[in-house]
């Protein structure tokens, strides 16, 4: 029997043994306290998640992936984080793997995380290469799936990465990148979906947004690669143009919609008084980089 008691992550605290004693109100109060620790946490590993930012944006520079690879609300977590990068940075470059599949997203199927050959043969099934870059996400920094697809990708020349909430993990030791951030226990003894999972969705935060930046995949803090999809990001896209290109709204719509809903091309349109075409050539020139098609 696998026994887990020495992980800070499984950790029951004495002062929290008569919470169901307490107070809805004492009960929040202390539960806040108890969040407000992950911030922290997370500040402590921010060398770390640098250097793996920097190395994840080599990979993709080459033409690879994001992959995050997670069992139970680990996984989940790595899918929500990858399926917000689409619309946000226009992007199907960051991708996520959760034990038993897709499925496991909205039905717990938390037996799955002890298969260790599962978490290699779905990186295999994604066609892993040595330009990707994967994300394994493990509060316990122990879990079988995703040190089953840690270990295939460092075998095919894959970036590797590590999230855990202990320190000293397998999970640590196999990656190239580890990023430990130490909540301690949790509020409910063992329910790591609480600071853990917190914490782990800040990092994870961290790793896709600041890549897509290093990608040229915003200017300054606006999202010039939105896919403008519905009425609230049309509106979010044609202000956007209006404030980088120095455009009314009349005008930043009229040239979205010859864009084709790009803003960055609108943008370069407006800024440099060329056609659609001409904006994406000089775009296309500046990898994406839209401060570098303006000369700036």
């Amino acid at each position: 029997m696998t026994r887990l008691g020495h992980l800070s992550t499984e950790g029951a605290r004495a002062e929290r043994a008569e919470i169901d004693r307490l107070p809805t109100g004492e009960l929040v109060r202390l539960m806040n306290e108890d969040d407000a620790v992950v911030p922290m946490a997370v500040s402590h590993a921010q060398h770390a998640i640098a250097a793996a930012v920097d190395a994840i944006v080599e990979r993709l520079e080459a033409g690879g992936r994001l992959i995050y690879v997670g069992a139970g609300t680990a996984g989940r977590i790595g899918v929500l984080d990858a399926s917000e990068c689409g619309p946000t940075f226009n992007t199907d470059r960051v991708v996520g793997v959760i034990a038993g599949g897709q499925v496991a997203v909205s039905n717990a199927s938390e037996s799955a995380e002890d298969n260790r050959e599962a978490g290699a043969m779905a990186l295999a099934a994604l066609g892993l290469g040595a330009a990707d870059a994967v994300v394994g996400i493990s509060a316990s920094g122990r879990t079988p799936y995703v040190l089953g697809a840690v270990e295939r990708a460092r075998s095919t020349g894959a970036l590797t990465v590590g999230v855990a909430c202990n320190e000293g993990s397998e999970l640590s030791a196999s990656v190239e990148h580890p990023i430990d951030v130490v909540v301690g226990p949790e509020f409910i003894a063992g329910s790591t979906r609480l600071k853990a999972g917190t914490a782990q969705k800040l990092v994870l935060n961290m790793l896709s947004t600041l890549t897509m930046v290093r990608l040229g995949k915003t200017y300054g803090n606006l999202m010039v690669d939105v896919r403008v999809t519905n009425a609230k990001l049309r509106d979010r896209a044609t202000r956007i143009v209006e404030q980088v290109a120095g455009a009314d709204t009349h005008e930043a719509a009229a040239a979205l919609a010859e864009a084709g809903d790009d803003a960055k091309v609108a943008v370069t349109m407006l800024r440099t008084a060329t056609n659609a075409d001409g904006a994406r050539e000089r775009l296309l020139a500046a990898d994406g980089h839209l401060r570098r098609a303006l000369g700036e």
